[in-house]
């Protein structure tokens, strides 16, 4: 995009959202432009015998799902109606196909956000190699109308209780340095920060970074 229509967009959102809001999101701009490739990775260790795990409100709860047949038509429509829903459906498919859970939750019968876990690998290259009885999180959305319920660190922790409970040791997840609402949110989980990390590609190669440690080393 270029800087003109960087400019057109800015005075866009000026026109339709006040000064206040346009500062919040000129400097979220800037903040995912200069930090994009640095994260905080977080790790948790499930043999600890007592997990922070809240407990659900009588109106919520958290389903799982291991395959793409199993996923209620109703979900599905919900987790593919905010883009394109081919991709969407494609982008499930493989995740299911390379084993990996998702995991809903909801109020009532409506669905208010969702995560994905993997055990042993993860989709993309990581950080570092997982071993078998480890456990990636990643890709965690909850829908605009159930923001601020404290529904991520409720699903998280649900999570982390029946990874335990299906023989996980270890879980990890990671959110972008930019991220506050993510790392306030992990924050109020039974996860803790393992270190902050930055990655770069050149002619195709991946280099890893980490430029703090707060357990004094890389799993």
């Amino acid at each position: 995009m270029s800087i003109t229509d960087s400019i057109i967009r800015l005075s866009g959102y000026y026109s339709r959202n006040g000064f206040g809001a346009t500062v919040r999101r000129a400097s979220l701009a800037t903040k995912r432009a200069f930090f994009s490739n640095r994260m905080i990775v977080f790790y948790c260790d499930l043999t600890t015998p007592k997990l922070r795990i809240a407990i659900l409100p009588s109106d919520r709860k958290v389903e799982h799902t291991k395959s793409f047949a199993e996923l209620k038509p109703q979900d599905l429509r919900e987790m593919t109606s905010f883009w394109n829903p081919e991709l969407a459906r494609r982008n499930i498919n493989e995740r299911f196909a390379k084993g990996a859970w998702l995991w809903l939750i909801k109020v009532g019968d409506d669905l208010a956000g969702y995560g994905w876990t993997l055990r042993g690998v993860t989709i993309e290259p990581y950080y570092f190699p997982l071993a078998t009885g480890d456990a990636h999180l990643f890709d965690f959305h909850v829908f605009p109308q159930y923001r601020g319920q404290g529904m991520n660190p409720l699903l998280v922790a649900h999570i982390l209780d029946g990874l335990a409970g299906s023989g996980v040791s270890r879980a990890f997840i990671e959110a972008a340095e930019w991220n506050d609402a993510q790392l306030t949110s992990l924050r109020k989980t039974p996860f803790h920060q393992l270190g902050q990390v930055s990655s770069f590609t050149i002619f195709g190669h991946k280099f890893i970074h980490w430029t703090r440690n707060e357990i004094g080393k890389r799993p």
